[in-house]
């Protein structure tokens, strides 16, 4: 065998798994489908550990990631982490959502790693959401965390609930938007933070 120098392994609670995969199974029978036939013989196991994984979130407390890596730092600008992927699961028809977060601080006397702000991003992404619901609730881990002079958080997102059922809109998108502190108060740090975000490199 290959040594290698990293290897990444999947960790599912063995008695979650096995509850989860019996309902996906009568799931796949109340639907008209047969579980027991070749193609389906795996599918409650994987559904199983997908969901899993897709809300894996519930299992990580957001504020210590933030306070995991916290320094203390005089820098009084705005820090600003872009185009963050995302993921999650509408909670209304647990049909995915997907888009791209930003979110911007002004620090206070403290920084975080940046990096931390992408994991807060996954780890509320990773729930049952809406979208409001998880920019608000990045905003404020990230308020509570470092008590910076202001948070702002803006989130791009294509809901496929809107797109594979009911009205069946394909190119639509969503965007949502939080603010504390000077991104309230300051119209002139809010439009930065927008013009920086609509910037696109190369």
């Amino acid at each position: 065998m290959e040594k290698t120098n990293y290897n990444k392994e999947e960790h599912f609670a063995p008695e979650t798994i096995a509850a989860l995969k019996e309902h996906y199974a009568a799931i796949l029978q109340l639907l008209g489908e047969d579980p027991s036939r070749e193609g389906l013989l795996k599918t409650p196991e994987r559904v199983a550990k997908a969901m899993s994984f897709l809300t894996q979130g519930y299992e990580v407390e957001p504020l210590e990631i933030i306070r995991s890596a916290t320094f203390r730092e005089e820098y009084r600008q705005m820090v600003l982490v872009k185009d963050i992927e995302l993921y999650s699961l509408c909670e209304h028809h647990m049909i995915p959502f997907y888009g791209r977060a930003h979110v911007a601080y002004i620090p206070n006397g403290y920084i975080t790693g940046l990096s931390k702000i992408a994991r807060v991003v996954e780890c509320y992404a990773r729930r049952l959401q809406v979208q409001e619901r998880l920019t608000v609730q990045i905003r404020d881990c990230i308020q509570e965390a470092l008590n910076p002079m202001g948070v702002a958080v803006v989130i791009e997102a294509s809901h496929m609930c809107m797109q594979m059922r009911g009205v069946e809109k394909q190119g639509s998108a969503t965007t949502t938007s939080a603010f504390t502190g000077v991104f309230l108060s300051s119209h002139r740090t809010r439009e930065e933070f927008m013009t920086l975000i609509s910037h696109k490199y190369r």
